[in-house]
């Protein structure tokens, strides 16, 4: 029996054992400081098993720089997972990568431990030029980080416009609501009326003010109501121009209420230039007779006429109401144009316009053309190359991280796009091993890739390349048109590729331009007649 149990133990061991197997390895077993190699782990495993691979941010003393996504094999009904990481070390010295702890099934596995040797990086300083390190130059923080700075400050220019629209609107309806606008001449005199009433000028003793206020309120109604010059006449004329209008317009007012009116006129004259005080109840009877005939004129009054009076005066309402928009529409714009000046102002004070042509405006060929050019040196091999402008680096990860075999590093760099006024790509590659790249195959690839960036089109000539100081290799040229988003229309633009190839690397660029745009040909001679490429590190 216990043999039996031994028996079927050994089994279980041999078949996990064939059934779960983890192996290390590493693509170098040698690296210069700073540079990266890649640690394998595999493990081979059934369909249900949980592996459970290393994490973390070292390996011992070697840093981890990247941990890559796991991959999967299927051979049968076998699976193995492979695992892999980019380590380094930035001190010279042989260094041990220990033995990992692999999980599956909750079960440890432990990977082999490794030795991995980085080698010191040697100057020849008789070869290699040395310089003093350079000054720190401060950077301004880029105002591009302050972008809410400026959206709130819009904010509160437009805000500011709305505000003083409601404000002056407030004031205006104030004003209006003390003006007071009135349907009709003797709905505005009988107010007045009243309102005189309420000022006591009597009883303060102010007879001379309260005879001429009311006879002011009656020769004004009169005037607006019967059309007659009331308040440059004198009384006398004041009644010859009342009767002479009462025949022609046929109005119905008898001769006892024309001349008590008369009366009221002749006792407010006497009051203003003779000195006259009137007891307190004659002053009540003119004040009576006043109120009484301004409402006969009315009654008497033609009523197209008393019409024309109404539509009249709600005309003039509409006018005013109409005046005041316009007037506070044009205050409030004049103060947020005010507000905008002043921060656009601000805004070029501060940051410059330079700033909104370097990342919104843009520069023009004939700008680009006359800015102080850049040296720079780009990728490996490097090319070494005078721009305008700095090219950005524009590298996509994905094609990094899935390099054919024998491709080191490429890099690509960039300014503009396919249908700005000038723009330009630099691509640089470098091979493990001392391949050399065919010309016309990678003008090819270019191509392509002028392709996959919108071009439609495309005319091919072909030539032979060389600069003025005597760099060679081949060159393309043409032109093609791509949309311009823009404009919703295809634009003619030319193009330039020139590519150069030498034993462990390849450096190529494209140039492309406007059609006929006489600036961007210099830009791209000049860069040409610039271009110097480094060796390939073998």
């Amino acid at each position: 029996m216990k043999k039996t149990i031994y028996l079927h133990i050994a089994l279980l061991f041999v078949f996990f054992g064939f059934s779960q197997k983890i192996t290390t390895s590493i693509d170098s077993s040698q690296i210069k400081i700073g540079s990266q190699f890649k640690l394998t782990i595999k493990a081979s495993i059934n369909a249900k098993d949980k592996v459970v691979f290393p994490e973390g941010k070292f390996f011992g003393a070697l840093e981890i720089l990247e941990s890559y996504p796991v991959d999967t094999i299927k051979n049968n009904s076998q699976y193995e997972l492979i695992k892999k990481y980019g380590l380094t070390q930035f001190d010279s010295g042989r260094y041990t990568l220990p033995n990992l702890l692999v999980k599956i099934n909750q079960t440890a596995f432990r990977t082999d431990s490794l030795s991995i040797l980085v080698n010191n990086v040697k100057v020849d300083t008789t070869k290699q030029q040395m310089y003093d390190i350079k000054n720190i130059i401060a950077t301004e923080e880029a105002p591009s980080s302050e972008w809410w700075k400026w959206l709130l400050l819009l904010a509160l220019i437009v805000a500011s416009g709305f505000a003083s629209y409601f404000i002056i609107k407030k004031i205006q309806k104030r004003e209006e609501t003390a003006e007071e606008f009135f349907a009709s001449p003797i709905e505005k005199a009988i107010a007045y009326l009243q309102n005189l009433d309420k000022k006591q000028l009597i009883q303060k003793g102010e007879v001379k003010e309260y005879y001429s206020e009311m006879t002011d309120i009656a020769r004004t109604y009169i005037e607006e109501s019967v059309n007659v010059p009331a308040m440059e006449s004198t009384s006398s004329e004041l009644i010859a121009a009342l009767k002479k209008a009462i025949s022609e317009k046929k109005m119905f007012i008898n001769r006892e209420e024309l001349n008590q009116f008369k009366l009221v006129l002749e006792n407010a004259d006497l009051v203003k230039f003779a000195k006259s005080k009137p007891m307190q109840f004659e002053i009540e009877k003119d004040k009576g007779i006043i109120d009484k005939f301004l409402i006969i004129i009315d009654k008497a009054l033609p009523r197209t006429e008393a019409e024309a009076e109404v539509l009249f005066a709600e005309e003039v309402r509409k006018k005013e109401l109409k005046k005041q928009k316009f007037k506070r529409t044009v205050i409030a714009v004049g103060i947020a144009a005010s507000f905008f000046i002043a921060a656009v102002s601000l805004f070029l004070y501060t940051i410059g316009f330079d700033y909104l042509k370097e990342n919104y405006i843009g520069y023009s060929t004939e700008e680009l053309l006359k800015k102080e050019w850049v040296f720079s040196e780009y990728g490996e091999p490097a090319i070494i190359i005078e721009t305008p402008k700095v090219l950005q680096r524009n590298n996509d990860e994905k094609i990094q991280n899935n390099l054919p075999e024998n491709v080191k590093s490429t890099n690509r760099f960039m300014y503009g796009s396919i249908v700005d006024d000038f723009s330009i790509v630099l691509i640089t590659t470098a091979f493990k091993d001392t391949t050399q790249l065919d010309l016309e195959v990678a003008i090819e690839n270019d191509l392509k890739e002028l392709e996959r960036f919108g071009a439609k089109n495309i005319i091919v000539k072909m030539t032979d390349f060389e600069n003025v100081k005597g760099l060679s290799g081949k060159k393309a040229f043409g032109t093609f048109s791509a949309f311009n988003p823009k404009t919703e229309e295809d634009q003619k633009m030319s193009y330039e590729i020139v590519v150069f190839a030498q034993s462990g690397g390849a450096q190529e660029f494209l140039l492309m331009y406007k059609e006929e745009d006489k600036y961007a040909k210099q830009i791209m001679e000049k860069i040409q007649n610039s271009i110097e490429l480094r060796k390939a590190k073998q």
